[in-house]
């Protein structure tokens, strides 16, 4: 949570009429005149100038980034649409009641400004209009992951290696190196299908990370089981690779082949597009054995490069 929202928070939920948290005070300096670099060119402002400008369009309360509609009260101390419904309309700064001036002069300030992606130590460099930066940020091919696992609703997000290792550590998740598997899954009573996942395991091939989910569902009235895999990187890097799944038995096979969908699609998301090899119940108890008590499926499969 942001700087003074645990505290606002408590004072919203016992009804007090006071609002005892600090606010963090923007400062501007003295010197409000663009810098120039050491070519002799006008500086733009950024994430990093010293203008004070950009230290202004942070919410007094969240200290996140104001963006239309910005509030101020008659005092003119701004914050965000967001915090102006948290404060119940009164100005944490002066205790003015806030009302609906909006600060016209600093939305139009804005959108003279410049700014860097929020995801720039993850290795994005580019500069933005001040009020486009947030439609990149959804979209920008550097930002954080979501955590692949399925079987819970983690909510750890990060870049590639922080995410391998949190699924190594926290979810305990098998990891395997290569590019081709032989995978057997048992299960003791397969009439119980409950939209759970079953396993995810992790292959690291070819210096990237793929993983393997398998899986029992409903698909409709019917019961099946699912096997796919996900590429963990962007869209456009899974592409350039391919895999194939095989199951079967007593002379009689299953067999996929597709590109690994990326982990910025959600496990559901692949999952209810069907994008995987599909096995129904009666079939896979076929290839379990003759008795039908128990699972018995053998899933393999390889992942290669395309050229």
């Amino acid at each position: 949570m942001a700087p003074g929202g645990s505290a606002l928070k408590e004072a919203l939920e016992s009804n007090s009429t006071s609002l005892d948290y600090e606010v963090k005070m923007a400062k501007v300096e003295s010197n409000n005149k663009p810098t120039k670099s050491a070519s002799g060119s006008i500086g733009k402002y950024g994430m990093h100038s010293s203008n004070g400008v950009y230290e202004l369009l942070e919410c007094l309360v969240c200290t996140n980034l104001m963006y239309p509609p910005i509030h101020q009260c008659p005092n003119g101390h701004t914050l965000c649409s967001s915090c102006k419904l948290r404060v119940q309309n009164t100005c944490p700064t002066c205790r003015y009641e806030l009302g609906n001036i909006r600060c016209l002069a600093l939305e139009k300030v804005a959108e003279s400004l410049e700014v860097p992606c929020r995801y720039q130590n993850l290795g994005c460099h580019d500069i933005f209009p001040y009020y486009s930066k947030i439609k990149h940020e959804q979209h920008c091919r550097f930002r954080s992951y979501n955590c692949p696992y399925a079987g819970s609703e983690c909510s750890v997000t990060g870049d590639i290696p922080t995410l391998v290792d949190h699924l190594k550590d926290d979810h305990k998740v098998d990891m395997h190196d290569g590019c081709t598997f032989n995978h057997r899954y048992v299960k003791s009573n397969p009439h119980e299908v409950e939209n759970a996942t079953w396993m995810l395991t992790v292959f690291n091939c070819f210096g990237r990370q793929f993983c393997l989910h398998f899986e029992a569902f409903q698909l409709g009235m019917a019961p099946v089981y699912m096997a796919f895999l996900r590429f963990m990187g962007d869209e456009n890097e899974a592409k350039k690779f391919s895999y194939s799944l095989e199951v079967g038995a007593h002379s009689r096979k299953l067999t996929w082949q597709g590109i690994p969908r990326s982990i910025r699609d959600s496990h559901r998301k692949v999952r209810d597009s069907q994008d995987g090899l599909i096995i129904p119940r009666n079939l896979a108890l076929y290839f379990s054995g003759s008795d039908k008590e128990e699972l018995k499926l053998r899933v393999t499969g390889r992942i290669w490069k395309e050229e």
